[in-house]
């Protein structure tokens, strides 16, 4: 596929996680030069992108990866003057509610305080650029839906917090330094790059080893809680229409469907040939000490201001998923990463890598 150069460059924190891996194979599609934040490990974390990985030293590269860590405010400041991006997506996070629990100090260090690190270093670089901040239909919480931009907030999780102190963060540095910042507050959106923790890719990652005879049960927590589940790569897209808008401003991404967890297994373990009932286990270990009953989104804002609807409802999500995760398995030990289907999606990525 022949691109061209577009002229713009974006950084993407949380490059490695779902949405910073479809949202790098949308930007490359549209000829970004593209950057991203990785933080160093041991063992190798980046498989999302790996079929998109590009050898630095090819005069073609348009991929580059830095180590860095939202806690590391100078290390930040450093790459906005290196970078000098023209776009910049927050995606970092620690990005687990249920985790968020155990983990309050450090979710709310990187979650919330990271953010405006992040913006603080854009300001201090003096760099000309559009910010889109990560927020979540998390911080909605116990606010009865349906959500839309002008809801209350009232977070129930460590994780929903810190996000309500990046949204109103990222506000401040609009009207406080003039700065493009704007806020996706994004309802649940899923995908076959989904973390396998995660309780839509735990259930159809389960499903396919259950199909395959390697596993006979799977243990769940709360069946009952009502969430608005999208298709992450429609979402990612719409991040992208609030960076190229006229004026920076906040919108809510969301189908407006309201499937329980009961509902996502059954779609998933029917879609397979299987009986839920048989292999589906309760665990109250999953269980949160404060539990957000219904996320229900209302995106209307969005389509009338951005043209961005959801066309893959809750259903269709839950097979596409198990779909890929059977795939997966029959791909075990090879390289291997899913194709988005989605009209107009650009077709990027290592030939030598299989797709579904």
């Amino acid at each position: 596929m022949n691109i061209t150069f577009s002229g713009k460059t974006a950084l993407i924190t949380g490059i490695t996680g779902q949405d910073g891996s479809y949202l790098a194979e949308l930007l490359l599609g549209k000829g970004y030069e593209v950057h991203g934040l990785i933080r160093r490990a041991s063992t190798f974390n980046t498989s999302r992108i790996d079929h998109l990985y590009q050898d630095p030293h090819s005069e073609d590269a348009k991929l580059f990866l830095h180590y860095g860590d939202l806690s590391d405010g100078a290390r930040l400041v450093t790459l906005m003057h290196e970078i000098q991006p023209t776009e910049v997506y927050n995606l970092a996070a620690q990005s687990h509610v249920r985790v968020s629990f155990d983990e309050p100090e450090h979710t709310g260090d990187t979650t919330g305080v990271g953010a405006m690190r992040l913006l603080e270093a854009v300001r201090l670089a003096g760099v000309d650029c559009r910010y889109y901040q990560a927020s979540s239909s998390e911080m909605f919480g116990a606010t009865p839906p349906p959500q839309n931009e002008e809801t209350p907030f009232y977070p129930r999780s460590p994780y929903g917090a810190a996000k309500v102190y990046a949204y109103w963060v990222t506000k401040n540095y609009r009207e406080g330094y003039g700065t493009f910042a704007v806020n996706g507050i994004l309802f649940n959106h899923e995908s076959p790059r989904r973390g396998e923790t995660f309780v839509t890719r735990k259930i159809t990652r389960a499903v396919a080893r259950i199909k395959a005879g390697l596993e006979d049960h799977v243990y769940l927590g709360n069946l009952d809680a009502v969430r608005d589940w999208g298709y992450a790569p429609e979402y990612v897209e719409g991040m992208w229409r609030m960076l190229q808008a006229d004026e920076p401003d906040d919108f809510v991404l969301a189908t407006g469907g309201n499937f329980t967890v009961r509902d996502f297994v059954v779609t998933a373990f029917e879609h397979a040939g299987l009986d839920w009932e048989k292999h589906v286990r309760f665990d109250e270990r999953y269980l949160r000490p404060t539990e957000v009953d219904a996320l229900i989104g209302d995106a209307s804002k969005a389509e009338a201001k951005l043209g961005w609807k959801a066309t893959v409802q809750t259903d269709e999500l839950a097979r596409i998923m198990v779909d890929a995760d059977i795939a997966a398995l029959e791909h075990e030990g090879r390289p291997w990463y899913d194709q988005v289907g989605l009209e107009g999606w650009p077709k990027v990525g290592n030939p030598g890598i299989t797709g579904v």
